[in-house]
C-alpha cells in the first residue's frame, strides 16, 4: 500500500509538471494585433555580457515588415522598470522612444551588436510597428522571423547561446554526471547486495536509491539538454522536461520518506520495545500526515512550474508559489527538528541518540538548503542568483543523501552482524562506562 501510494503521488505530480522548453533561438511571427493589445510584453529577454554580444534577426516576408515600419526596441531591465513605474507619465510612443537600442526591420537578415556592458544585465526585446501605438488598426499579415541571441565566447566571438545566468551550468552538469558514474562504479554492487539482504532498513534504502537514481537521471537529462542548447540555442525540449520530471518525482519521494520516517518514530516511540531494531514504522496517522504534506508540496511545485517555464528545478522566490514552497520547507525543517529533538532528549541509548541526531542533520540540510540559498542569493546580482540556487541546492541535497546512506547502511550492517549472533552484541560507549547499549 505504501509503495502504491508513493508512486501514485509522484506520477500525478510529475505528469502535471510536463511542459515545453524555452530557448534563445526563437522562431515565430511578429503579430501586430498582439503588439497593440499588449505593447509592454517583451518578445524575448536575455542576459547579455561582454563587449560583442549580438542580436541576429532573420525575416522571411520583408515586404510586410517594411510596410508596417517594423522595429525592435531593446531596454535594459533597470531602465524598463523605471518606465513601468512611471507608466502614467509617458505615452506609448514616448515610452518606446526611450529604448537604449533600436533596430529597424527592413532587411532579410540583420545584426545588432550590444556592446559596452559593464556587467551582465537582463535586456528586454519588444516588437513595435506603426499600429502598436495607434488607435486605428487594419488586419495585416504576420511577420515570420527567427531571432538568435548570442554572447561572446572565451575568444570574444559572438557564438555563445548561453545567457549570463546560464553560463557554467553545462560544465556543472557534466561534472555531476561524471561524479554519479564514478560513484556507481564503486558502490553499486555493495549497495545492491545490502538491499537484497532485506534488513530493517530495506524499504528506506530502496526508496532512497530510487530517489538518487531519479536525481542522477535529472542531471543526465539536463546535461544532454544543455549540450544541444550550446549548439543551436534551442536545446532538447524533451530532455529539459524530463529533467524537471525526474527531479520533482525525486523531491516527492524524499519528502514522503523523511516525513513518514520521522512521524512513524514519533508516534510509535512509546509503543516499541527498546530491543527492537529501528525500521520504517508507519501508521494511519503518520501516513495521512505525510500524504497531506506531499500533496501540498506537489501542488506548489506544479504552480511554480506554470509561473516560471524556464528549465531549472530550483527557482528564486519571485512568485507567490515559490515563496509558499520555501515557507513550507522551512516549516517542515522546524517541525521535523522539533519532533526529533523530543525523541533524542528521552532516548537512553547513546547509539540511537547519535542515529536520530545524524538523521535530523540530514533532514534539516535537505529542507533548508533551498530557503537559505534563496535568501543568500538576494545579495548577488540577478544573473548570479539562479546559478547559486541551482548548483548549491543540488550539492547540498547530494550531501544529505550521502549522510542518509551512511546512516542507514551502518544500521543495516549492525543489524546483520547482530542477527548472526545468539546474543545482542555489546557496544561500549567509552572506557569509563560499563553499561551495554543496544541499537
Amino acid at each position: 500500500m505504501r509503495w502504491r501510494l508513493l508512486w501514485l503521488l509522484s506520477a500525478a505530480a510529475g505528469c502535471c509538471c510536463w511542459g515545453p522548453a524555452a530557448g534563445k533561438t526563437l522562431r515565430g511571427g511578429f503579430v501586430s494585433a498582439a503588439a497593440r493589445r499588449e505593447p509592454w510584453r517583451p518578445v524575448a529577454r536575455f542576459q547579455f555580457h561582454g563587449d560583442h554580444a549580438l542580436l541576429c534577426v532573420r525575416i522571411k516576408n520583408i515586404a510586410v515588415a517594411v510596410a508596417k515600419a517594423a522595429r525592435l526596441h531593446l531596454f535594459q531591465a533597470q531602465e524598463w522598470q523605471k518606465l513601468e513605474d512611471s507608466i502614467q507619465d509617458h505615452s506609448c510612443t514616448e515610452k518606446f522612444s526611450k529604448a537604449q537600442l533600436t533596430m529597424t526591420v527592413n532587411h532579410t537578415e540583420q545584426n545588432l551588436t550590444v556592446s559596452q556592458i559593464p556587467y551582465p544585465e537582463t535586456w528586454y526585446v519588444f516588437y513595435v510597428d506603426k499600429f502598436t501605438c495607434e488607435e486605428n488598426y487594419s488586419e495585416s499579415e504576420d511577420i515570420q522571423f527567427e531571432m538568435v541571441l548570442l554572447n561572446p565566447d572565451a575568444e570574444g566571438n559572438p557564438l555563445d547561446h548561453f545567457s549570463a545566468g546560464e553560463s557554467g551550468l553545462h560544465e556543472f552538469f557534466f561534472l555531476l554526471v561524471l561524479a554519479y558514474f564514478i560513484s556507481a562504479c564503486i558502490y553499486a554492487q555493495s549497495l545492491w547486495q545490502t538491499i537484497r539482504k532485506r534488513g530493517p532498513m530495506h524499504g528506506v534504502l530502496k526508496v532512497l536509491t530510487i530517489a538518487l537514481l531519479l536525481q542522477a537521471g535529472s542531471a543526465f537529462a539536463n546535461y544532454l539538454h544543455f549540450s544541444s542548447y550550446s549548439r543551436d540555442g534551442i536545446g532538447a525540449p524533451f530532455m529539459g522536461s524530463l529533467a524537471e520530471l525526474c527531479d520533482i518525482v525525486s523531491q516527492i519521494q524524499m519528502l514522503y520518506l523523511l516525513l513518514s520516517l520521522c512521524m512513524g518514530w514519533t508516534i510509535g516511540r512509546m509503543k516499541k520495545s527498546h530491543g527492537r531494531p529501528l525500521q520504517w514504522d508507519s501508521s494511519p496517522t503518520s501516513t495521512g500526515i505525510a500524504v497531506v504534506v506531499v500533496v501540498t508540496q506537489s501542488f506548489l511545485l506544479i504552480w511554480e512550474q506554470f509561473e516560471d517555464t524556464n528549465h531549472h528545478s530550483y527557482h528564486s522566490h519571485h512568485g507567490l508559489a515559490s515563496g509558499l514552497l520555501i515557507g513550507l520547507r522551512v516549516c517542515l525543517a522546524l517541525s521535523l527538528a522539533a519532533g526529533l529533538y523530543q525523541i533524542i532528549t528521552v532516548e537512553r541509548s547513546t547509539l540511537k541518540r547519535e542515529f536520530y541526531t545524524t538523521f535530523a542533520k540530514a533532514c534539516i540540510l535537505w529542507f533548508l538548503c533551498h530557503p537559505c540559498l534563496a535568501t543568500i542569493a538576494v545579495i548577488f546580482r540577478e544573473y548570479q542568483r539562479e546559478k547559486i540556487i541551482t548548483i548549491g541546492v543540488i550539492l547540498c541535497q547530494c550531501i544529505s543523501m550521502v549522510i542518509l546512506y551512511r546512516l542507514f547502511l551502518s544500521h543495516s550492517l549492525y543489524w546483520e552482524v547482530s542477527s548472526l549472533s545468539s546474543v545482542t552484541l555489546p557496544l561500549t560507549v567509552s572506557s569509563g562506562h560499563k553499561n551495554r547499549h543496544h541499537f
